[in-house]
């Protein structure tokens, strides 16, 4: 369907700002100028009372429903699209033209622009030249003569390098071996190279360190034999290097296991020598500040068990705050106790951690710790020490004795009030020999000496109530 412009164009009428020819502005521009319409028609006022986001949600400049996920419009790297606009487009024309690549003066065809009649081929600036070096005969007979090479067949040489641009194995294909000598693709790039080599030498400047050309034709030669043989192998031989493969792997990984082990056992011989050492230093320096006399020696007392925070000396930047972090060698009994002394104190949990405050939040903790261990070391004692009083009280009522006597402050024998001097209070040896007799009994063990002669004495004592009843 043919557009108002194009009806214009037909009928030769004037058209309005759009004509003349389209350029690149006209493409890139184009949006930005329909944005300005768009904005300049379409203007809606927000009502009054209703909040601008509010307003953006329901309605928008190009009546578009509101996006359900953020997206992007704009064109950003993305391929542009030909708009065409109403202007005219800048005319093509079907001219010659010539590639000064090629010598025959061959004359070609294509779809210009007008504007670039008369400019070279674009892509004649793609097309790049080898420069073969050429000799004279003076310098040919003074350094380029060889034995094994003759000067027509080294012409014929270069000439055909200088044809096919140094593609030797076309120069191979295309020399001419029945006038000449059969000679390989390698003698041919040695004879180039070495009388390249030489000119360079010859021709440079006095002072001077030419870039030489060097070609290893042994090398090359060795090269591919090697590639020949390698793809010329067998299918068994294949299969053959793909297991001595895997064999060079699991050996070298079993090397490396090795020597990981062989490190980790020297890293612990040489902590366990330092930890040595350490400990001989620190048994010397204790027996030199040993005073002399043992009786002005203090009992040592014992390390505090505390808490014992790791030092972060590794590199790069830390936080403060992880110095504050409680070990994993902490329970967590001991963390819910800390916990709770802290929020009774009223003590925050995570203060603020400055240099000072860790420190001495850490001594805190530490020392909380450590009233926590002592309270349960306390609390073990009470317990084993009214066991020990209950078992005495067994031991007492089982001997016969009617009560618990006192004991004076001052110790020694006991005194009735009123009556003489009672026998003394039994020793801790009687106690312990007693209680070891007791737990023995309870045991099950009913033959004991103990036994016996609770056993007679009961005996007896109901032999004289027999004889006392009548």
């Amino acid at each position: 369907m043919a557009a108002g412009a194009d009806v214009r164009d037909i009928l030769e009428l004037a058209g309005g700002d759009n004509d003349g020819p389209i350029s690149k502005k006209d493409f890139i521009n184009s949006e930005k100028k329909k944005a300005k319409k768009t904005t300049e028609t379409l203007t809606f006022k927000r009502p009054e009372g209703m909040h601008r986001e509010v307003y953006a949600l329901l309605y928008s400049d190009k009546k578009d429903a509101p996006p359900l996920l953020p997206s992007d419009t704009t064109q950003g790297y993305r391929t542009v699209k030909a708009k065409l606009g109403c202007k005219r487009v800048r005319p093509w024309k079907w001219m010659p033209f010539t590639n000064p690549a090629r010598r025959d003066g061959a004359v070609f065809h294509h779809w210009r622009r007008m504007a670039e009649e008369g400019k070279d081929y674009p892509f004649a600036r793609f097309n790049k030249a080898v420069q073969v070096p050429v000799y004279s005969e003076q310098e040919y007979q003074m350094y380029l003569h060889d034995d094994g090479w003759t000067k027509a067949e080294t012409d014929h040489l270069f000439d055909l390098c200088k044809r096919f641009d140094l593609r030797f194995i076309v120069v191979h294909d295309r020399y001419d071996h029945q006038q000449y000598r059969k000679r390989s693709t390698e003698d041919l790039k040695e004879r180039y190279y070495n009388i390249c080599g030489k000119l360079t030498k010859v021709r440079a400047a006095t002072g001077t360190e030419p870039k030489m050309y060097v070609f290893d034709a042994g090398h090359e030669r060795r090269r591919k034999e090697q590639l020949e043989r390698l793809f010329n192998r067998t299918p068994d031989q294949v299969a053959e290097e793909e297991y001595l493969m895997q064999e060079l792997r699991k050996m070298e990984s079993r090397k490396k296991d090795r020597e990981k082990k062989a490190q980790d056992l020297q890293k612990l011989i040489t902590a366990a020598d330092t930890n040595t050492e350490m400990r001989r230093a620190e048994r010397k320096a204790t027996k030199k500040k040993l005073p002399l006399k043992r009786e002005m020696e203090k009992p040592t007392v014992p390390e505090t068990a505390g808490i014992k925070f790791p030092d972060f000396k590794s590199a790069g930047v830390t936080l403060r705050s992880q110095r504050m972090k409680l070990p994993s060698s902490v329970g967590q009994k001991k963390i819910k106790a800390i916990d709770q002394i802290l929020t009774e104190r009223e003590v925050d949990l995570n203060p603020m951690p400055t240099e000072e405050i860790v420190q001495m939040f850490n001594e805190l903790r530490s020392d909380l710790v450590l009233v926590y261990e002592l309270k349960q070391a306390h609390g073990n004692c009470e317990y084993e020490q009214q066991m020990l009083r209950h078992r005495y009280e067994a031991l007492l009522k089982a001997g016969g004795g009617g009560g618990i006597p006192v004991v004076p402050p001052g110790g020694g024998g006991l005194e009735a009030p009123g009556g003489p001097e009672m026998p003394a209070w039994p020793g801790p040896d009687d106690i312990k020999g007693e209680a070891k007799e007791q737990i023995i009994d309870v045991v099950g063990a009913p033959l004991t000496p103990n036994s016996r002669k609770r056993r007679e004495s009961a005996s007896s004592s109901s032999s004289i109530k027999k004889v006392k009843k009548p």
